[in-house]
């Protein structure tokens, strides 16, 4: 395993360094993509130094930064047999009509334009490398089933992921690319803390929702990550019991 890259986006905080912690404790060199340089030398400092981390500030919504990041990720590493794409943002839970075209924008400039920018470069890397190939996971969400209420764009943008994941497993196929999509409800993070004092549901009540340790994320994206090339997890949901998705709410 000492060989493998990976390339995780959204490493600053949350999922993405729970996920890229793990991997660098299962041997992987990995590159680190966010916003925030500062948050990314924490994520650093959490993988104990022992495993090689390259920490890129990246806004993936930007084509020229991703170029770049992929660029830096490849020079120095050598290959890349591993995207994680995890960056994710979204919009203020107001009413759909309430939305601005900014806020609608930045949405979909970052989970969807984003995740097919980071999508598109692990690609040609992949194809270009020898051994060729290589393992792309995208963070799919709980939303690209249902909906949360005033959630349009992130639910929009994670639906969307849904179809990204199988054109890149379809079109991936004869150059060895792997495309999985993992679907996350309630991981513990800062994202969510907000469920520990109720959340909106949507029959208009206010609910505490149950959450799960994160790092049984990371054990999951781990999985999917360690199979073979001829094997794929094409779609796995990870989800805390209790939480209400599954049933009328």
């Amino acid at each position: 395993m000492s060989s493998k890259i990976a390339l995780v986006t959204g490493a600053g905080s949350g999922i993405g360094r729970t996920v890229a912690v793990a991997l660098a404790g299962a041997g992987y060199s990995v590159a680190l993509a966010g916003r925030r340089a500062e948050a990314l030398e924490k994520t650093r400092e959490m993988a104990g130094g022992s495993a090689k981390m390259l920490a890129v500030p990246t806004d993936v919504s930007d084509p020229l930064a991703v170029r770049a990041l992929f660029e830096r990720a490849r020079t120095e590493f050598g290959r890349l047999d591993l995207l994680f794409n995890n960056a994710g943002m979204g919009a203020p839970p107001v009413p759909i009509e309430d939305l601005t075209y900014e806020q609608w924008s930045a949405v979909v400039g970052v989970n969807l334009t984003g995740s097919f920018l980071c999508a598109q470069e692990a690609i040609r890397i992949m194809k270009a490398q020898e051994p060729r190939g290589g393992r792309i996971i995208n963070n799919g969400s709980i939303s690209a089933y249902a909906p949360r209420p005033n959630s349009a764009p992130y639910t929009a943008t994670k639906h969307a992921i849904t179809g990204l994941t199988k054109s890149i497993s379809l079109d991936g196929r004869k150059w060895d690319i792997a495309c999985g999509q993992i679907d996350i409800g309630n991981a513990a993070t800062e994202l969510t803390e907000r469920m520990a004092a109720g959340v909106p549901q949507a029959g208009g009540t206010m609910a505490v929702e149950p959450r799960m340790d994160v790092k049984l994320v990371a054990d999951a994206v781990l999985y999917m990550a360690g199979l073979p090339l001829e094997a794929n997890v094409q779609f796995m949901t990870v989800m805390a019991t209790k939480m209400p998705f599954v049933g009328r709410g």
